[in-house]
Order: structure tokens, then C-alpha cells, then sequence
């Protein structure tokens, strides 16, 4: 996807109104040029030539890399705002996403006139990496044309520009007219947090290349030596393989042609770790024609038997693309060519005029480049066509012999990643602790200048007449098994009753008596902390003991109340007595409710 394609799926425009592939990520990058420009030709100039320079200087960072399924690559997008766009799908390899993340930022450092966006199906999972240092006001909702990246920070745009959600346009101009507006900046913790996420690449995205020894048919060790990105395209097929696949790999009749007589050698084959472990979890019975060796050599055997896998892989991605057809569409010549027209790129030139043709040498010389260096693309989005021009050429057995192989890499990550994972899992959770903490002071400080508040007031203001009514309003309400009704000779009157208020108030209450009956002259203060501080209300013994009595008092008077209202209803029939012990008082009856 090397040439520019105005109808390009990677545009978050084409993507807005459907759900993005769940192993899919997606970046799309603003030249603050092109919002300036209008003219079609020197927009697209300007993101030609960006395009050429963002592919020279991530080059040297991606040129040995071995992608999960396809490579990074940019493409130009005309409208509705003209960008670079591209998309890039990690499957099973997240490595690939967070190198891609490694290469925005980079080119953003080196690139200071530009904004750019990337997301995924989660949506901005920059933000949901650093949720715990986000301000609170940001969610999926209010984050919408807000994140971008830009000269090497994460940049949010504050609801102090925009109470709504911002254009596009907008939001990209308030980016380019505050280039030094710190406002405009991710907090520190999230800069902080992103950067060490990212510091660990390119390192850890080259240590995720696993080498290993395998023993191929000479035609796959050939492509391989040609084309070591189609290591990609034959683990897909494989991983994905299904009935019909496996028919032509049953007959391997493009690698294998000779069958067990085909002539076998050892190479070294570069994949990432996901590809590895895609290949060697997998059972798989090795088909009639392929040659295997005795299972006495383990090693050796081990070696054919990945082989094995890679070359039915090659064959069943081979002979479905075959059948397909139409592989390149949309990456050939013609197919740029015809974008360049859809976009008025000549501006409604004469063919064959002195600027047509100028146009035209320019478009052609763009094309042979960004096709030069995103070599990568080009072959896999025509895989069959190159593996034909390969295997055209002159080749032997004798091509891999007398080589000196390194050995194959350790894969003891593959069974013993428990310790990186408790490790990855230990940190989410220290960074998780951390946040409930901070919360948990925050909390307990507010609660402390309420309660600080609350104890200058008089206890006598509260409406105690008002808290019985509202009680005794919601005791003659009937229940059914759909909640409370009132019977239809009633006066169809509804009750607000405030849960948390009126546990508020009976809390107050109770320590209002206690504090009365023992003739107290303590400061009222005393009497509400034990709704606000938990802790120096344990702390008081004394005063504990007096709320005790207050509470014992209240809840004997309220309990005679609630079960001589009971009695008078029908509604003790639904439960279950059960008779208490005498005592000195009456035998009261408890109600139990069935349920």
C-alpha cells in the first residue's frame, strides 16, 4: 500500500460509522500545510513529498523487522481533510501495535508541523494505558477529536476550547496556533506513563524476533532467502488453514512438485515469538507426499517437523490466493493512476499538455519511490506473483550447502512466561492500589471538612415530626412481589423517602439522645463524627457506650411501633414468627420475612 489511494480503508473517516477490526490498528497523520492549502496539486505535493521523508527515516527502524501479518505503511487520503492514513493488523502480536505507537511518536519528534491520531477497536487506547492518571471529565464521549500526538507529547485538548465536541478541523487548528500552550498537554503522570511504555522500543520489538533452525523443501528455502516477509503470509495459512486449505496441502503440488524425491535442506528462519509459538502449539500430521525423518533424531526430526509446517503454510496461502485472483488491486500503476484522476489531481488539465505531463513525471517518480521503500507491501499484497518471479529463477540444493548456520534461539519464554506475567500483573496492580489510595485520601479528607461543617449546625433544627411522617408513610405501604402499591381506596399519594438522608438523620438522632441523657456538656462535633470518621468514633470508648444506650432505646420504641402497625395489616401473614424468649417486658413476636 506504498502508493497513495484516496478511497483508503485506513481513514478514520471510512471507519466512523462501522467497528474496526479487533486486531486492527489505525493511524492517520495532519500536515499543518494542508490546512492551509487548497489547491488539490499542491496538497498532494506536500504529502507526497512528507510521505517519502516519514518512509526514509523510519526505515532504518523497520527494515530488519518481521511483521505478524503486514508492515507499516502509510498511504494519502484526500478527503475529506487531505492526510496520510494507514492501518496496520497485530493479530495475536501486540508487540506490533506499541512499535507502531514508538514509530508515531518518533516521527512526531522529527516531524514537528504535523498532528496525528491512532486508535484501535477499543478506541483511544493511548488513554485506557494511562487511566489512572487521566483527569476525570475524559471518557470515550468527550474524548472524540481531542488526542493527538505531537513534537513527541500527548496532547489533549481541554473542555476550556471546546464544551462540545470539536470538529476535526478545529481541533487541528487549535493544535497548530498553540504549538507552545502547555494547557494543550497530556498531565505529566500520563506523559510520564507513555514514555516508559514506549522507551522499552525498538529493543523489545527486535528481541520479539525469534530465530530458529527448520528443514524445508529447496523452493521454500529459496522465497525464503528472496522474500523473508512471506514468513508471515505461510504461518496465516497455516494458523488459519480449514478443509479446503488443506487439500492443497495434502498435495503440495507448488513446493513439493517431485514429492518425497524433492530435495530438502536446513536454513535459518527469522519470525516473531507469536509466530513461533502459532507453529509449534499445533499438532498437525505431516501429508503423504512430505518427506519426514525417523523420530530416533529428535532434533532433527523437530527441524523437518517445523519445516513441515512453514512449506504447507507457503502452499495453502499460495494456491488460495491463486484462486482469489486479483491480487495488487489498488497498489498497481494503474489503480494509483486512477485515484490521482478520481481527486482532480490535474485540476481538469488537457491530456498531453506541457502540466499535465509535469504532473504526471512527478506522480511516476513518487510512485517508483514509496513503491521502492515499502517493498514489504508491495510483495505481500502479491504474494503469488512474486513467489512465481522467485522460483523462476535458477536454483539448487547446492545454493544452501556448506553453510554455517547459527544455532536456533532459546524458546524456553514459550514455556516459562509465568514470571513476566506475575511481574506484568504485579505492576497493574501496585499502579491500581496506588489510585485507590489517593482516592481513598480524597475521600476521607472531604468527608472530614463536611463533617467539620455540619458540626457548627444546631441539632434542634432538624425536622424530627418530618423523619416520623416520612417513616410512617412508607410503613403503610403495601408490597406484592412488584414492589411497593397502594391499595386503590387509598389516597394515591407518592412517598419520597431519601435512603442515605434518613440513615443520616437516625444516625444523628441517636447521638443527639446520648449525648442528652447523660447530660453531656460535650461539643456537638462529638455527636456526628460517628458518621464521619469511623476511626475516632472506636477510638471513644466513653462516647460509644452513651450512643449505645440512645440507640437501644430508639430501636426498642421503633420495633413496638413497626409491630403493632404489622398487626393491624394483613401483611404479618407473609412472614414467619418466630416466637423470642420471654422478657421482662412481654414476649414480643420477631418477624421473619420468607423468602
Amino acid at each position: 500500500m506504498s502508493a497513495a489511494d484516496s478511497s483508503s480503508t485506513s481513514s478514520i473517516f471510512a471507519l466512523k460509522n462501522s467497528r474496526p477490526p479487533d486486531d486492527t490498528v489505525f493511524y492517520s497523520i495532519f500536515s499543518d500545510a494542508c490546512l492551509t492549502s487548497a489547491a488539490v496539486a499542491a496538497v498532494s505535493d506536500e504529502l507526497q513529498s512528507l510521505h517519502l521523508q516519514i518512509l526514509n527515516h523510519i526505515t532504518p527502524f523497520t527494515d530488519t523487522y518481521i511483521w505478524q501479518h503486514q508492515p507499516f505503511s502509510l498511504s494519502i487520503t484526500l478527503s475529506p481533510i487531505p492526510h496520510l492514513s494507514g492501518h496496520l493488523r497485530f493479530g495475536d502480536n501486540l508487540d506490533d501495535e506499541w512499535f507502531v505507537v514508538f514509530l508515531l511518536f518518533e516521527i512526531s519528534k522529527n516531524f514537528p508541523n504535523l498532528s496525528i491520531r491512532v486508535w484501535d477497536s477499543d478506541g483511544e487506547f493511548l488513554l485506557i494505558e494511562c487511566a489512572f492518571h487521566l483527569p476525570k471529565w475524559i471518557n470515550p464521549d468527550t474524548s472524540i477529536n481531542r488526542v493527538f500526538i505531537r513534537r513527541g507529547l500527548l496532547h489533549i485538548i481541554p473542555q476550556l476550547k471546546f464544551r462540545s465536541t470539536p470538529k476535526l478541523e478545529d481541533a487541528l487548528r487549535i493544535l497548530v496556533g498553540g504549538s507552545d500552550d502547555s494547557s494543550l498537554h497530556a498531565p505529566d503522570a500520563v506523559q510520564l506513563h507513555l514514555n516508559n511504555k514506549i522507551s522499552e522500543y525498538p529493543q523489545r520489538a527486535y528481541r520479539n524476533v525469534h530465530k530458529v533452525r527448520a528443514i524445508v523443501p529447496v523452493s521454500v528455502a529459496w522465497v525464503l532467502r528472496h522474500e523473508p516477509y512471506l514468513i508471515s503470509l505461510a504461518v496465516e495459512g497455516f494458523y488459519d488453514r480449514d478443509i479446503d486449505s488443506m487439500k492443497y496441502a495434502s498435495r503440495m503440488e507448488r513446493f513439493l512438485p517431485r514429492g518425497k524425491e524433492e530435495e530438502m535442506v536446513e536454513v535459518v528462519v527469522r519470525m516473531s515469538r507469536a509466530m513461533y509459538a502459532q507453529l509449534v502449539q499445533q499438532k498437525f500430521q505431516a501429508p503423504s507426499c512430505f518427506p519426514m525423518p525417523e523420530r530416533s533424531n529428535i532434533r532433527m526430526y523437530l527441524e523437518a517437523e517445523l519445516g513441515m509446517k512453514i512449506s504447507c503454510g507457503f502452499e495453502m496461502i499460495y494456491q488460495l490466493r491463486k484462486k482469489q485472483g486479483g491480487e495488487g488491486k489498488g497498489s498497481t500503476w494503474e489503480a494509483f493512476r486512477d485515484s490521482l484522476e478520481r481527486s482532480d489531481y490535474f485540476e481538469g488539465l488537457l491530456l498531453g499538455s506541457k502540466e499535465y505531463k509535469r504532473l504526471m513525471e512527478k506522480a511516476e517518480g513518487y510512485y517508483q519511490n514509496s513503491s521502492l521503500q515499502a517493498r514489504a507491501s508491495e510483495v505481500l499484497s502479491a504474494p503469488v506473483k512474486r513467489i512465481d518471479e522467485v522460483l523462476a529463477l535458477p536454483h539448487s540444493a547446492d545454493d544452501f550447502m556448506n553453510l554455517e548456520l547459527p544455532p536456533s534461539d532459546d524458546d524456553s519464554w514459550l514455556y516459562g512466561g509465568e514470571d513476566e506475567l506475575n511481574a506484568a500483573l504485579q505492576e497493574r496492580q501496585m499502579e491500581m492500589d496506588s489510585y485507590n489510595l489517593k482516592q481513598k485520601n480524597k475521600h476521607k479528607s472531604k468527608d472530614q471538612q463536611e463533617g467539620d461543617s455540619a458540626s457548627g449546625n444546631n441539632l434542634d433544627e432538624y425536622d424530627l415530626g418530618g423523619i416520623a411522617k416520612s417513616m410512617q408513610s412508607f410503613i403503610e405501604k403495601i408490597s406484592s412481589y412488584e414492589g411497593a402499591e397502594v391499595p386503590e381506596d387509598r389516597n394515591l399519594k407518592d412517598v419520597d423517602f431519601d435512603v442515605d438522608q434518613f440513615m443520616k438523620d437516625m444516625e444523628t438522632v441517636m447521638g443527639h439522645r446520648g449525648s442528652k441523657d447523660n447530660d453531656s456538656d460535650l461539643d456537638l462535633e462529638d455527636g456526628l463524627s460517628s458518621d464521619l470518621d469511623f476511626d475516632d468514633f472506636e477510638d471513644d470508648s466513653d462516647h460509644a457506650e452513651d450512643d449505645e444506650v440512645g440507640e437501644d432505646e430508639f430501636m426498642h420504641s421503633y420495633s413496638d411501633a413497626l409491630n403493632k402497625e404489622l398487626k393491624a395489616t394483613t401483611l404479618d401473614k407473609t412472614f414467619v414468627h418466630a416466637q423470642e424468649q420471654p422478657s421482662k417486658k412481654n414476649d414480643e413476636v420477631c418477624y421473619t420475612c420468607n423468602i
